[in-house]
């Protein structure tokens, strides 16, 4: 009976790490991207790409309209309904466009909710495992690894992958626009977003090291024996 409650708890445990494996590197580019989202980092790289000059907007009046448009997509209501000088900053297709992001960040919103309620509950459940975590410390590892690999191809593919990400999250949505005359790609402009790009990369990878070393930290305190 004492096999069996062991077995039994190495089953269990076993499938809360393959959980934790999957919702870990889930709740680590959560708060990777919510960087993008984050005025004090949004503003300097727009300044950086040059978005006063490509809009003909003051300093004060880009930060504005980028403010609103941040608090209409992350906070809603969805509307995006910011002027400048009484006039509409964005074009009917523009918005229509930023209503469908606003969509997509709350279905990825709820899924790094549940992730993180998952890791939550594993962890409290399965905090004096040491299997389980060196399981998560392995996922986020293998997630750096993945992200270096993806990240150094976004880099030399940017245009073919910006394009492929809207296919796949915008089917059927206009994401196409003139930067020669709507404001949103003026707004947020390639140099931008190869920025926006550069630094999740930077950020991610960085998370995913500090919690593989801390996982395995943990792991050799709880099996008493040093890494």
């Amino acid at each position: 009976m004492r096999n069996l409650d062991a077995t039994a708890r190495q089953v269990a445990t076993h499938r809360s790490a393959r959980l934790a494996a999957v919702a870990t590197p889930i709740v680590i580019a959560g708060a990777s991207l919510a960087l993008l989202f984050n005025p004090w980092w949004v503003f300097p790289a727009q300044q950086r790409a040059g978005v006063a000059a490509l809009t003909g907007y003051s300093d004060a009046d880009v930060a504005r309209i980028t403010g609103s448009l941040i608090g209409d997509v992350t906070l809603g209501p969805p509307d995006f309904a910011v002027t400048d000088q009484g006039r509409p900053v964005l074009d009917d297709a523009e918005r229509g466009h930023m209503r469908d992001v606003f969509g997509v960040l709350r279905a990825f919103d709820l899924i790094v909710a549940l992730a993180a309620l998952a890791l939550v509950t594993l962890g409290i459940r399965c905090r004096g495992e040491g299997s389980w975590w060196r399981a998560v410390g392995r996922a986020v590892l293998a997630m750096a690894v993945v992200g270096a690999g993806v990240g150094i191809l976004f880099a030399a593919f940017f245009d073919a992958a910006w394009l492929a990400f809207h296919e796949v999250f915008f089917p059927g949505g206009n994401y196409l626009f003139d930067s020669r005359s709507e404001r949103l790609t003026q707004l947020f402009p390639t140099a931008f977003w190869m920025d926006a790009a550069t630094t999740v990369f930077i950020v991610g990878v960085s998370m995913s090291l500090a919690v593989w070393i801390g996982t395995r930290y943990i792991a050799s305190r709880i099996e008493g024996h040093p890494d």
